[in-house]
């Protein structure tokens, strides 16, 4: 079936207006017919239909994106195949593609990009939590709303760890420029691949243009493997270059730990937290300093060889921690016994008297005040340099707590307060991070999600996910209206016939965002209603006799929200008494569906 305005796949989405044309199928607005609800459907190109490899990578793209629910990751509402064609049905997300305003704009602000950064790495982490890695992070992919917020489409080349990859072994998937050196290489995808290609993204935000190119598909890659990148403009911070950087390195080992810590460093950039950038990614401080005896021996100062000898030749040093001049003078050397022969034994005989009559005035001195005790004194005082060895032992226990172990399960289900005063006691520090609206009053601001976790360097800032304020959706406005569609038929003067049967519809309902709509109840006096109701119209039966009225109304209900809301609006029947002829009033007749 070939996708034109007015067709309608699945006897329900009809469509309206084209998108976009994508290298896999075409995007276009669609309304679904049975909740009214706008929506995007992807259908796949009539050249793919007959290679399974590519069915079966947009049938995966439906799974994949279904596993993960996060409001970074677009929504898959439902997937289809007829009359020769395979369709995804999807969230329509308000915006543009980052690579249109990338066309358009050339160069983002930093703030922007970080903010970009923070929000693709946090649906990334929810997707990784999962096991799935996308493997096709690039502009096209990520949706820009209005407000900011970013989403992520296209998971039809994604891969999950645990299952057998759908290209054969050594094949490259994923867009050249945005590819990863171990993807350029046939090697194995993992999360560090997505963390690489939203880095060479955010490269090409900040400078304009992607880091690596070539006259070819092949030049292109084999420069993502052996080529160092250009430095981004002076404009760009230093710190946040270096976080950029760090997520282009060649091997994954140097790039961040998680797309939780990338997230959470990018965060910290942006409210300018250059300390808690550093302890999610460290090279966000770029080189490390170097150890004072190094930066010695890089900057000497004049007369400086003497102190470097010593730091290496520590044995026969002198009293005062010197090494004596490693060649004095010989002549010098030979006339000093002369010159200090006539004072040596005075001299000797001097120390000897000093040092005897010191003795015995300390002894006399503790004698008197702790009787025998005296011997210990000399004994006490005689050792003292070498007090001076302990200390070194005092640094020991100081490498042990440098690291603190924390658990989510620690964490979850407290109130941000008590989680906060829980890390604080470990010697960390929180953050608050709003969240989902609160599925109920007393889960506000308490905590369902906390990042980093494990073992953790002391003076980490850990990310606490909290509910927000439950949201409280508006009361529909429109009444209910009744239809014609089952007969009888509801009259003029709205009557409708005793056991008789009427239908109604009303006008779909918008959830706040953040929700999504659970269905709608109908509420009705006299007549019986269906359950489970999740289109906008519904067929009831009359219970009533005549001269009894129905009074129908309806509610939605919205998940995350406390409860459903009403209507609040109440449209009235007239029950009449059937006519005995069996006519049904205007031109209708028995059996007649219309």
């Amino acid at each position: 079936m070939r996708p034109t305005a007015g067709v309608t796949f699945g006897g329900r989405y009809e469509l309206s207006s084209r998108i976009a044309i994508g290298g896999m199928g075409e995007v276009w607005q669609a309304t679904d017919l049975v909740i009214g609800r706008t929506v995007a459907i992807k259908i796949l190109k009539d050249e793919y239909l007959g290679d399974p490899g590519f069915l079966e990578r947009f049938r995966a793209e439906a799974r994949h994106a279904a596993l993960v629910n996060h409001e970074g990751i677009a929504n898959v509402f439902d997937y289809g195949e007829e009359e020769g064609s395979a369709y995804l049905v999807m969230e329509l997300v308000p915006g543009e593609a980052l690579s249109t305003i990338l066309e358009r704009e050339h160069v983002l602000s930093t703030d922007r990009v970080l903010d970009i950064i923070a929000q693709t790495a946090l649906a990334l982490q929810a997707a990784h939590a999962a096991g799935l890695v996308h493997r096709d992070i690039k502009p096209g992919n990520l949706l820009i709303t209005p407000d900011g917020r970013v989403k992520i489409t296209d998971f039809g080349i994604a891969r999950i760890a645990d299952q057998v990859p759908l290209t054969a072994t050594g094949q490259v998937m994923g867009t050249v420029q945005y590819l990863s050196p171990e993807q350029a290489s046939g090697q194995p995808a993992s999360p560090t691949t997505d963390i690489y290609s939203l880095g060479i993204v955010a490269y090409e935000c900040l400078a304009g243009k992607r880091p690596f190119s070539g006259e070819s598909q092949v030049a292109i890659a084999m420069a993502q493997i052996n080529d160092t990148p250009p430095d981004l403009p002076v404009t760009v911070a230093e710190p946040v270059r270096n976080l950029v950087l760090s997520c282009i390195a060649k091997k994954p080992e140097d790039r961040p730990s998680s797309t939780g810590n990338l997230a959470r460093a990018a965060m910290a950039l942006r409210r300018g937290d250059i300390a808690s950038a550093a302890a999610a990614v460290p090279a966000v401080l770029g080189s490390e300093p170097l150890p004072p005896t190094m930066a010695t021996r890089l900057m000497p100062a004049p007369g400086a060889t003497q102190a470097t000898t010593v730091l290496s030749t520590p044995n026969g040093a002198n009293g005062n921690g010197l090494v004596p001049p490693a060649t004095p003078p010989s002549t010098d050397a030979a006339e000093e016994p002369k010159k200090r022969s006539p004072w040596t034994w005075p001299l000797i005989v001097l120390i000897i008297i000093l040092g005897l009559v010191l003795i015995g005035t300390i002894v006399a001195l503790v004698v008197q005040a702790n009787g025998n005790s005296a011997p210990a004194t000399p004994s006490s005082s005689a050792p003292t340099p070498t007090q001076t060895t302990p200390p070194p032992t005092t640094p020991t226990p100081t490498p042990t707590p440098t690291t603190v172990a924390i658990s989510e399960a620690d964490l979850k289900g407290k109130t941000f307060d008590e989680a906060a005063q829980i890390l604080s006691d470990k010697g960390l520090s929180a953050n608050r991070v709003p969240g989902n609206a609160a599925p109920a009053a007393d889960k506000v601001d308490v905590v369902y999600q906390a990042t980093p976790v494990g073992n953790v360097p002391k003076g980490t800032t850990i990310d606490l996910t909290v509910y927000t304020a439950v949201i409280t959706p508006t009361a529909p406005t429109t009444p209910v209206q009744f239809t014609g569609t089952t007969k009888p038929t509801v009259s003029e003067d709205n009557a409708v016939p005793a056991g008789g049967t009427f239908d109604v519809q009303w006008s779909s309902y918008s959830c706040p965002s953040g929700t999504t709509l659970d269905g709608y109840t109908l509420e009705a006096t006299n007549a019986t209603v269906p359950t489970g109701i999740t289109g906008t119209t519904a067929t009831l039966t009359v219970t009533g006799a005549a001269g009894d009225k129905v009074d129908v109304k309806y509610s939605v209900t919205c998940s995350g929200t406390a409860s459903g809301f009403s209507s609040g609006m109440t449209t009235q029947l007239n029950i009449v008494t059937p006519p005995t002829n069996g006519a049904e009033g205007g031109n209708s007749g028995p059996g007649n569906g219309n």
